[in-house]
């Protein structure tokens, strides 16, 4: 029920609700409000008792109205609202529940400053605000409410996930979305997208809800139950990580300078204290040491990885063959040549835990494919298990055992690993 029928004609009738209503799947009628008025001149307004500013609605042609629209929808589950700023803040539970409990909505739009308080008490089952604002009349809102709820209909979208996984459907906000091209502008799509493996890609989305939730609503997230105990474990997850330094700037690689040593060093006696908490003897001697770093940079195979300004990791990458990866045991090298080596790489404090630790990979995986090399080895300790857990959701496969050299007194055995980069992740 409007003034301006026309105007919400041509919003309702187009694009995902203009086709659903074609198909049948719809019926949504715009009905002028003059069109049942008493007078010649038309008129559905006039001024208020007891004086002030502006006209109200009268109720005669608003009432006339609804009776006419109420003479069709016999047998239907009907419900009467109008959109007013006094009335109840408009929700997806209150999309759900009108879509659930009826078959035929009437919206009465206002307009001008308001309509006679006798319609809205006898003919108004509940009143609908957008927010805490006032519009000029009731049609935005209207058509707000009318898409929200149509939407939900079997068969206007194509499939139900296209609103069960979006913002407020079960109280968080809808994970982030990218489409082509991969990299724009610096920006790359997070890896695990591209992977193909469509659990992880599950499991990433409902933690970057978590995240998101929690950083632009906390009283939603405040008020989320866990549905189960994979949630539980993301919550847990997105708690530890609320100091984590976010991916917001580009992130690139680039051949470490002399200048960047003192940092190289830093976050690599960061790695160092942070094995050693976890009990994993790796870097817990002397190595890697400030010359063995000099001269990865004078070879050209040690990178930094940079989010904007900051360094945030580090990786050596080598294309000569490493000697102790020639007697692998419990397994074996998959043959594909030419092989990099992915020596030593670790992250900064702040980014440690998030995506940069993938995103450090990719950088020494597309640098890999630009010296023209087709797969890439590394290896770890096997109490490393961030390490493995990391390599393993990149799409490194375990290859076998390897014994190192390493300082006397210092645990050699590693795992191997190995990524084919013809499989880009």
């Amino acid at each position: 029920m409007t003034l301006f029928p026309e105007t919400v004609n041509a919003f309702l009738h187009e694009s995902i609700l203009g086709r659903a209503s074609k198909k049948g799947i719809l019926e949504i009628n715009c009905v002028q409000i003059r069109d049942y008025t008493e007078n010649k001149q038309r008129q559905v307004d006039d001024y208020p008792y007891g004086g002030g500013w502006g006209c109200v609605l009268m109720a005669q042609p608003l009432k006339s109205c609804l009776d006419s629209i109420m003479s069709t929808a016999s047998g239907l589950r009907s419900r009467v609202i109008y959109l007013s700023p006094q009335g109840t803040p408009f929700t997806q539970e209150t999309a759900k529940r009108l879509k659930r409990d009826y078959e035929h909505l009437v919206l009465v739009c206002g307009h001008y400053e308001g309509v006679d308080e006798r319609f809205i008490e006898q003919c108004v089952d509940e009143e609908i605000s957008l927010g805490d604002f006032v519009l000029t009349g009731g049609e935005i809102a209207a058509m707000a409410v009318a898409d929200a709820v149509c939407r939900l209909v079997p068969g206007v979208l194509a499939d139900e996930q296209c609103y069960t996984g979006e913002s407020h459907w079960d109280g968080l906000l809808e994970y982030p979305q990218y489409t082509r091209p991969e990299v724009w502008e610096g920006r790359e799509v997070p890896p695990v997208l591209l992977e193909g493996n469509h659990d992880r890609i599950g499991l990433w989305r409902r933690q970057k809800q978590l995240e998101r939730t929690r950083e632009r609503r906390p009283d939603m997230y405040a008020a989320f139950v866990p549905a189960d105990k994979q949630d539980q474990e993301l919550l847990r997850r997105v708690e530890r990580a609320q100091d984590r330094v976010r991916l917001t700037e580009p992130v690139r690689w680039r051949p470490a300078e002399e200048s960047d040593l003192t940092r190289i060093l830093e976050i690599a006696a960061y790695a160092r204290k942070t094995l050693r908490a976890h009990g994993v003897d790796q870097w817990q001697g002397e190595y890697p040491t400030e010359a063995a770093f000099r001269a990865d940079i004078r070879r050209g195979e040690c990178f930094v990885v940079t989010h904007g300004e900051e360094t945030a990791a580090f990786f050596v990458l080598s294309r000569l063959p490493e000697e102790s990866y020639e007697e692998i045991r419990d397994g074996k090298w998959s043959g594909v040549e030419p092989c990099g080596v992915l020596h030593r790489a670790a992250v900064a404090a702040e980014y440690r835990g998030g995506e940069l630790s993938h995103r450090m990979l990719r950088c020494a995986e597309e640098q890999a494919r630009a010296w023209g090399l087709r797969c890439l080895r590394t290896d770890t300790h096997k109490k490393n298990k961030a390490m493995r857990a990391l390599l393993q959701d990149a799409g490194f496969r375990y290859r076998g055992n390897l014994t190192i050299s390493t300082e006397p007194g210092h645990d050699p055995a590693r795992q191997a690993y190995e990524k084919n980069l013809k499989d880009r992740a």
